[in-house]
């Protein structure tokens, strides 16, 4: 591979950017910094170091984060503010991208990668892939309200697949799903004449977010996901 074209890979900058790094000797390869753009390089076995620090190459990359509220799930917008300026700077968000989304004023795990057939696979509905929700609700949940939500709901022109509720308390759930449709979660409450109060998504698929604090990113590999 070109040096150019892994430093633009590892999200060091733009083709331009990185040549500059390399004529001010800021990039050095195996020791040294005499070197070209064009130079080919052996992304597996060549030490490539940027600031003294080892630059490691992966085609694909995974991160999760635990989403604050108040931002949006989409890779850029004129108005509000993304997911993606959450990104901790060590985060490379060349060609990045959140599975799916989560609501503007929902907390918990969401998954970035620049591995779109990954994306393809864990939203397709037919995969089934579960994401676990800890819900807060206005009202007092009963055990019919349960057993509507275990068994589907119309949340408009839509009939939710089969759902699993675990009570924690009269108004608090942890609640699975299958799908991922625009509000599902506050639909299926508001179905049962109830209101959605806080929402935390914990899992999705294999990925837990067990101890990640609020606004934290951790980096995974693709055996945690799948």
């Amino acid at each position: 591979m070109r040096l150019d074209k892994f430093l633009v890979e590892c999200g060091i900058g733009s083709r331009k950017e990185v040549k500059k790094l390399i004529s001010n000797n800021e990039i050095t390869v195996n020791g040294m910094s005499n070197i070209s753009a064009k130079d080919n390089i052996d992304e597996n076995s060549d030490i490539i170091e940027y600031n003294e620090e080892k630059l490691e190459y992966k085609k694909f990359r995974y991160y999760i984060m635990n989403k604050k509220s108040g931002y949006i799930t989409a890779t850029e917008d004129f108005k509000e503010n993304t997911v993606m300026d959450l990104l901790s700077e060590w985060v490379i968000k060349k060609d990045l991208a959140p599975v799916g989304r989560l609501d503007k004023d929902t907390e918990g795990l969401l998954l970035f990668t620049n591995d779109g057939k990954l994306n393809h696979k864990l939203l397709s509905p037919k995969n089934h892939v579960d994401k676990v929700y800890y819900v807060e609700i206005k009202n007092n949940i009963s055990d019919e309200d349960i057993f509507k939500l275990e068994q589907g709901v119309d949340i408009g022109n839509y009939i939710t697949q089969p759902a699993k509720v675990e009570k924690i308390s009269d108004n608090k759930i942890y609640l699975t799903i299958k799908e991922g449709k625009f509000h599902q979660i506050k639909k299926m409450l508001e179905a049962i004449n109830n209101k959605v109060c806080y929402l935390k998504r914990v899992s999705f698929g294999k990925l837990k977010l067990n101890d990640l604090a609020l606004g934290e990113v951790r980096e995974v590999n693709l055996e945690d996901i799948i």
